[in-house]
């Protein structure tokens, strides 16, 4: 969740914004070791908000051309899209 903020260049507080969830509930899956923990609906909220802004989450048996799991950009999203302004 960490790279796939980074890849938007959002903070956590704008991700929880983005997904209709708590800031606590984004800290507490990214503290997670190994993988993601949380409430089922949390997560799909989390993950379709990453996936409307823009990143693709790759699986562990998902075909990535380097091989590994990770996410990446699907495409160049226009930064005031997702960014929230001060």
């Amino acid at each position: 969740m960490r790279a796939a903020r980074a890849l938007l260049g959002i903070d956590q507080r704008t991700l929880a914004k983005l997904a209709g969830v708590s800031v606590p509930t984004i800290q507490r899956m990214e503290a997670s070791g190994g993988n993601v923990r949380g409430i089922v609906e949390s997560l799909t909220r989390v993950v379709d908000a990453l996936n409307r802004a823009g990143v693709e989450l790759i699986g562990e048996h998902t075909r990535s051309e380097s091989g590994g799991r990770g996410v990446r950009l699907k495409q160049a999203t226009p930064p005031n899209s997702v960014r929230d302004e001060p």
